[in-house]
C-alpha cells in the first residue's frame, strides 16, 4: 500500500459498520471499542489532536474534548437491552439496515476482549447469547466465550445447525490473559 493510502479492510470502523461477521482477524485488536475508531485520524499529521484542540487563534486554551461520560458505553447492559432500546439509545449511529444485531454483534467481540471470565453477569449474557435465535450472534458469542476461557458453556453448540457457529468453535483463538 502506498504511504497515505488507507486500505479499508483493515479499517476498525469501517468493520464495524458493515453486514456479516465482524473479521476474525481484528477482533482482538478492536479491544473496548464499540463503533468507530478513527485511529488513522489521530495518527495522520495534519489530524493530530493536539492540533486540533489548540485554541482557534493559535494561542490560549485548548478546546475541550467531548464528556468522557458520554463515550462510555456499559457493554452488559447494551447486550441485555431489547432492540428497541438499543437503537432508541444508539440510532444516531451509522447501523448497518438500522438492525441492533450489528451492535450487538459489536459488543460481543468488545465483551470477549474486556469481561471477566468469571463474573456471573457475563457468564449469564452469554449464555443467552449463546442461544439466541440469530446465527450471527450466536457465532460472535462463541467467540467470546472461547476467548474468555468458557468453554464450559459451549457443550451443546457442537450440533448447531449453522455453519458460521460450527466454524467459530473449530477457530484458533487466543485465551485473553486474566486481569
Amino acid at each position: 500500500m502506498a504511504p497515505g493510502v488507507v486500505d479499508a479492510r483493515r479499517c476498525l470502523s469501517w468493520s464495524l459498520q458493515v453486514t456479516g461477521p465482524f473479521p476474525r482477524e481484528h477482533r482482538e485488536v478492536l479491544g473496548d471499542r464499540l463503533y468507530g475508531c478513527d485511529d488513522c485520524q489521530e495518527v495522520c499529521p495534519p489530524n493530530r489532536r493536539e492540533d486540533r484542540r489548540a485554541a482557534p487563534d493559535g494561542r490560549g486554551e485548548p478546546v475541550p474534548l467531548g464528556d468522557p461520560e458520554r463515550a462510555w458505553v456499559p457493554i452488559l447492559d447494551l447486550l441485555e437491552a431489547g432492540d428497541e432500546e438499543i437503537l432508541a439509545r444508539h440510532g444516531r449511529w451509522y447501523i448497518p439496515e438500522r438492525n441492533a444485531r450489528y451492535l450487538r454483534r459489536n459488543a460481543l467481540v468488545v465483551l470477549g476482549n474486556t469481561a471477566e471470565p468469571d463474573d456471573p453477569r457475563t457468564r449469564r449474557v452469554l449464555a443467552e447469547h449463546l442461544r439466541h435465535r440469530d446465527p450471527l450472534l450466536r457465532a460472535h458469542a462463541v467467540w467470546a466465550a472461547r476467548r474468555l476461557g468458557c468453554d464450559d458453556l459451549l457443550v451443546d453448540l457442537h450440533t448447531d445447525p449453522d455453519p458460521d457457529v460450527r466454524a467459530e468453535l473449530s477457530a484458533p483463538v487466543s485465551v485473553r490473559p486474566a486481569s
